[in-house]
């Protein structure tokens, strides 16, 4: 019989038990998608939750016992547990559980004379089996970022002169969710003329201008999965130097597209694409790493970035988004999505690169 997610990450742990309390690890390990916590033993699969979810916990969470919460403590479950599986070590997830959390539970070992159990930080532990995708995870990102492609090209007809960034925010939202987004991985971007030199702006009352960039970064979820791209477009006319920026943005992605090769590292692939940019002089511009991981959550590791050592394997899913900056001026990111292949990658994003030009409100 194969193993399951949770009997694999137990397996090779380095501890008897493991708490669970991030929400994506939640969701990878047990399918659980509401609020509470898991927890993995040798004996037993539990997930705990309150009366909200347990309906949906057991039917999500197949080979897991759902307990709900009463008045008895929101540890005592896990207490109970580890009393009687025996448990000397329990693994937490250190990065996600707050001081207060982890003083509530350290209460309820010492009321329950757990004082030999000792609590080990699972750091990375569990993250790092989510970075190489399963084949269903990747169809799920593909179909989120098949969404994306879907509602930029039917916002494109929609962009004209006189709109505000937040209009154009709202449309990316409103397309994707017709085009069937569960939600958003973050908060849309669409930033125009001089805040396009913000690389995470946020949607203002400004109008669109003839002549303004409109950079828009944007993602959705579909099955909990996430995807993102960004567009950068220009609104009426189109300057010289404009294309000229647009155009390293484009000849730096497409180099770290066609180089990349798994056994490189993320610093090897980042300096596919910031090479490019630096030698058009413009190495001071771009102030970010070129992509990071996308799963569960829009932020995963590991990163294509100048500091980024870990080597990049088949089956991981990052972006690949160089950008320029220019104080005063405006920005340029072009961002796509890619799954890491036997030979290099596979681009899950397709909607057009060639720089658009919005005019009379037609794409």
């Amino acid at each position: 019989m194969e193993e399951t997610t949770a009997e694999k990450i137990l397996r090779q742990a380095p501890v008897d038990g493991i708490l669970l309390t991030n929400a994506a690890n939640m969701r990878y390990a047990a399918g659980f998608t509401g609020e509470g916590y898991v927890y993995l033993s040798a004996r037993r699969s539990i997930v705990v939750t309150d009366s909200r979810y347990t309906l949906s916990a057991s039917a999500e969470c197949p080979g897991f016992e759902v307990i709900q919460l009463d008045n008895r403590g929101y540890y005592e479950p896990l207490i109970q547990a580890v009393k009687e599986d025996v448990i000397w070590s329990l693994g937490i997830e250190d990065q996600e559980m707050t001081v207060a959390g982890y003083d509530a539970l350290l209460e309820e070992m010492m009321k329950a004379e757990l004082e030999e159990l000792q609590t080990e930080p699972l750091k990375d532990y569990v993250t790092a089996y989510r970075a190489v995708k399963r084949p269903e995870e990747i169809a799920y990102i593909k179909e989120a970022e098949a969404i994306g492609d879907r509602a930029f090209e039917r916002l494109l007809p929609r962009l004209e002169p006189g709109m505000t960034e937040k209009q154009a925010a709202a449309w990316i939202e409103f397309l994707m969710k017709e085009e069937g987004a569960e939600g958003f991985s973050f908060d849309t971007i669409a930033a125009s003329g001089i805040h396009s030199a913000m690389p995470h702006a946020v949607p203002t009352d400004k109008k669109l201008e003839n002549g303004d960039f409109l950079t828009m970064d944007f993602g959705c979820r579909y099955k909990g999965y996430c995807s993102d791209m960004t567009r950068t477009v220009v609104i009426g006319r189109v300057s010289e130097r404009q294309r000229e920026v647009y155009n390293t943005v484009l000849r730096a992605q497409q180099a770290a597209l066609d180089g990349m090769r798994p056994g490189m590292t993320g610093k090897e692939i980042d300096a596919l694409a910031r090479n490019v940019i630096k030698e058009a002089g413009y190495d001071a511009c771009f102030g970010h790493a070129l992509g990071h991981s996308v799963g569960l959550d829009i932020h995963e590791k590991p990163v294509f970035s100048p500091k980024g050592e870990t080597e990049i394997r088949p089956g991981m899913v990052i972006t690949v988004e160089p950008g320029i900056y220019i104080e005063g001026f405006g920005g340029v990111r072009i961002e796509d999505l890619v799954v890491i292949t036997e030979g290099g990658c596979e681009n899950l994003t397709h909607s057009p690169k060639e720089l658009i030009v919005i005019e009379n409100g037609a794409g």
